[in-house]
């Protein structure tokens, strides 16, 4: 009982504080509400977990073994997560707009976690604070996976709640469009330190 507690208050701590996949589901919760919103919360969510289940599999290892493999993930997650910054700065345009912007889908949601920095930290530390070796490792490994499941839907949803409340504080255009793009600028900062560690690795 208490290694669940324990797992369970590091799945809260980790799921509900600032993070990119909660300036995501905020976001579209401000821009689509929370009906619209709920396929990204999924992919959100069940993708993080099933993250989780890989890398305590051992896949944090291939990345060891073959570092160029990292490298080319981390350029693809880079341009992706820029892509998605591109796409909440386009959420801006009004409603009478030629294209309207759509809201992020699942698959959205669950690709981004193997590009999310935040999400490899918490996946990387929770498999190496409540895994121990031995035969249950195996057990221990979908317990933490499944908690981070449950735990995370309530958490992650708070911020798509909060989202959905400032959609009418929000309602006005220019006022939205500060808002879109003052998110998209946070997720290009939070891209920096990795952009930062591929121009390191390209010149060594």
């Amino acid at each position: 009982m208490e290694y669940i507690l324990a797992v369970f208050l590091f799945a809260v701590s980790a799921s509900v504080t600032p993070g990119p996949n909660n300036v995501l589901i905020m976001t579209s919760g401000v821009n689509f509400g929370v009906k619209k919103s709920i396929p990204l919360l999924c992919g959100i969510c069940i993708g993080f977990a099933i993250m989780l289940l890989v890398v305590s599999f051992g896949f944090m290892q291939v990345f060891i073994l073959y570092p160029n493999l990292h490298l080319i993930i981390k350029i693809i997650g880079v341009s992706y997560l820029l892509y998605l910054a591109w796409v909440i700065s386009r959420s801006s345009l009004p409603i009478s707009a030629d294209i309207k912007p759509l809201p992020l889908s699942f698959f959205n949601g669950a690709l981004y976690q193997w590009v999310n920095a935040k999400a490899w930290v918490v996946a990387s530390g929770a498999v190496a604070a409540f895994t121990t070796v031995g035969a249950s490792n195996i057990e221990q490994n979908i317990v933490i996976a499944a908690i981070f499941l449950l735990v995370s839907f309530p958490c992650v949803g708070l911020w798509l709640f909060f989202g959905s409340l400032l959609k009418r504080a929000l309602s006005n255009n220019k006022y939205r469009s500060v808002f879109n793009n003052t998110m998209a600028l946070l997720l290009v900062l939070s891209v920096i330190p990795v952009i930062l560690e591929i121009k390191q690795q390209l010149l060594y």
